[in-house]
């Protein structure tokens, strides 16, 4: 479902397109006023904007203007002017808005227009999603671009085992600092004798076997960041280090008394309940309030099912470039198995499987038979009876058919040949 922000001032006028947007699948926030609009969209981003040129405190332009320093990426943008504002309709296209239409509205174009304009995840120059088609993954990468702005503040990062907390990591990394380090530690893996000297560093002869001088991650994190996996496996001595680095911003190797600066932004992930683990004693309750300045969950792969033929296809392609085979494509009822499954082991389990099955298959067209999807299990298919059978095959088309249109209802519904109406009906019935 795109979300669309509405500003018009007009109150009649805007119920009127509200209820018609809504009626078309859309969900809608309606603002009256520019600057309303710009503190909201602050907060809650949205995957296409509609406003009027003229509002009662702030013109498009400015307007438009505003957004782009405040949103990274802006939301694709269609303007309605009367036909004196042109001028202004035409400068806003230069800025990089998609289109404008005159007053009074053709409903159809505009409904066309607004459809076109979804398709575009961002504004061109802004590039296409990182992380995903879904608005939960949207939301993230917004949220991300704005974190980044602020270098100082610690993110924790929650999530299920592989449902791409790194990917996210690096994605602020490129926001925020892609000249510098990006150095990941799995605090899971670190050896306890040796945990200390591998995060901080330690002097020659600080201890048996130490026979040269050597750098620890926090030191090799630079300017950039630091990325600390599995943090709720880190033992407790380690935390109290940490907590330590993180308040006074300096640290010092092992052997060494001479405190070196901390410079990195810190970003912890984890697959736990650090709050139970900080209420079973297992965790440093002062720490997890440190680390959890900026959080953010990680929905997994089988809650956002419209990532799952996008991110197919990118690890389709990057497989094709690191082998250097040539360009293949998955085939209609190839994308349809893949978004008809629920993954449990993530985008992990899906980027391994599109990697075993590029090795295992020459195809140029990936079909159903290559994916090797036959003997795994398929959570929740049990059919129990005909009608049971022709809904869930109707409810895997209609995602099928969504996904393809990139949420789109106008071309999702000319796809399946039934009305939009149809199809905004059939959507709430299966909750899609």
């Amino acid at each position: 479902m795109a979300r669309i922000c509405l500003i018009e001032d007009d109150p009649i006028m805007g119920e009127s397109l509200v209820e018609r947007l809504k009626l078309e699948g859309y969900e809608v926030t309606l603002y009256t006023s520019g600057r309303v609009a710009l503190e909201g969209l602050t907060e809650q981003p949205c995957d296409a904007l509609v406003s009027d040129i003229r509002l009662p405190d702030i013109n498009g332009a400015d307007l438009y203007r505003q957004l782009a320093q405040r949103l990274k990426p802006i939301p694709p943008a269609v303007f309605i002017t009367a036909y004196g504002t042109i001028d202004q309709a035409v400068e806003l296209l230069r800025l990089g808005a998609a289109d404008y239409l005159t007053k009074p509205l053709d409903i159809p174009r505009f409904l066309d227009k607004l459809a076109a304009v979804c398709r575009q995840p961002a504004s061109p120059r802004d590039g296409e999603p990182q992380l995903g088609l879904s608005r939960a993954m949207r939301e993230i990468e917004s949220t991300l671009s704005r974190v980044a702005r602020y270098p100082e503040a610690s993110v924790l990062l929650q999530g299920e085992s592989g449902a791409g907390k790194e990917i996210a990591a690096r994605l602020l990394h490129t926001q925020q600092c892609p000249g510098a380090p990006f150095e990941a530690v799995n605090c899971a893996a670190l050896p306890e004798a040796l945990a200390a000297s591998e995060l901080f560093g330690h002097e020659r002869g600080a201890f048996t076997g130490a026979i040269k001088s050597h750098i620890g991650a926090f030191e090799r994190a630079g300017d950039g960041i630091l990325f600390l996996d599995e943090i709720g496996d880190m033992p407790r001595e380690l935390q109290a280090q940490l907590l330590r680095v993180l308040q006074e911003r300096t640290f010092s190797r092992v052997g060494s008394e001479t405190a070196s600066p901390f410079r990195a932004r810190v970003v912890c992930a984890t697959n736990q309940d650090l709050h139970a683990r900080v209420q079973s004693g297992e965790f440093r309750e002062d720490l997890y309030y440190r680390i959890n300045v900026i959080q953010i969950t990680i929905p997994p792969l089988s809650e956002r099912p419209e990532d799952i033929v996008w991110l197919a296809e990118r690890f389709l392609q990057q497989a094709g470039e690191r082998h250097n085979e040539p360009p293949r494509q998955l085939s209609d009822a190839a994308r349809a198995a893949l978004a008809a499954r629920s993954w449990p082991g993530n985008v992990r389990e899906l980027k391994h499987h599109i990697e075993r099955l590029c090795i295992l298959s020459d195809a140029p067209i990936i079909d159903v038979e290559h994916l090797g999807l036959d003997n795994e299990p398929h959570p929740n298919k049990t059919v129990n009876s005909l009608r049971q059978g022709r809904e869930q095959e109707e409810k895997r088309r209609i995602a099928t058919a969504l996904t393809e249109c990139n949420g789109c209802i106008g071309d999702a519904a000319r796809r399946l040949g039934i009305s939009r109406k149809s199809l905004w009906q059939k959507r709430k019935k299966y909750g899609l």
